[in-house]
């Protein structure tokens, strides 16, 4: 299985990951500003009729795309919210027992609860375990004697890309956490 490559803008900030034939294509369209990471991989494709040569394609595991080619599209100003990504955030821990749990043990907790006026966003929500969601109820957790371990936060645009990705390749990672923010992570279990 060959893995995800990691798209850029010219200026290089990461915009998403792509599936290989999707970068062939960009290769293909002469769509590529620039390249960056060590892995390259290599893609035969089909046999010329005239010269009877199977064309090569190489392909650079990070690649920043040509703006001018791209049809703009509106950005959000930050990563969208799933479970998924908010459970990696939290490194699976449960922020206000401390526990770690399995995905399916898990639930995405409201610190101001919706019904009172919370929003569902990065900066107001949690990963809690069951127990500890149940007792905490329709309550701040100021009120429910249950303080949090550790402060919500939105990641930026490279570490939600780190969290979507389970296979990032070594020269991948470094080019995302290059561009992390220098807040300290959030909760580290013993």
């Amino acid at each position: 299985m060959s893995p995800l490559i990691l798209r850029l803008d010219t200026a290089g900030q990461p915009v998403k990951w792509v599936p290989w034939q999707v970068a062939i294509c960009l290769y293909s369209r002469d769509m590529i500003a620039w390249t960056a990471g060590e892995s390259i991989f290599s893609f035969r494709g089909g046999t010329n009729r005239v010269t009877g040569e199977r064309s090569l394609v190489t392909v650079n595991s990070i690649v920043a795309i040509k703006r001018s080619v791209i049809k703009k599209k509106v950005r959000r100003d930050f990563p969208p919210l799933t479970n998924r990504e908010l459970f990696l955030r939290d490194a699976h821990l449960c922020m206000y027992c401390g526990g770690g749990f399995h995905e399916s043990n898990l639930t995405r907790d409201h610190v101001y609860p919706l019904s009172r006026g919370g929003k569902d966003k990065w900066s107001n929500v949690v990963t809690a375990c069951r127990s500890c969601n149940s007792r905490k109820g329709n309550r701040q957790p100021e009120e429910a004697r249950m303080p949090l371990l550790a402060v919500p936060f939105v990641p930026n645009w490279a570490e939600y890309l780190a969290l979507s990705n389970r296979k990032i390749l070594a020269d991948q990672m470094e080019f995302l956490k290059s561009q992390f923010s220098n807040r300290p992570m959030p909760f580290h279990k013993n």
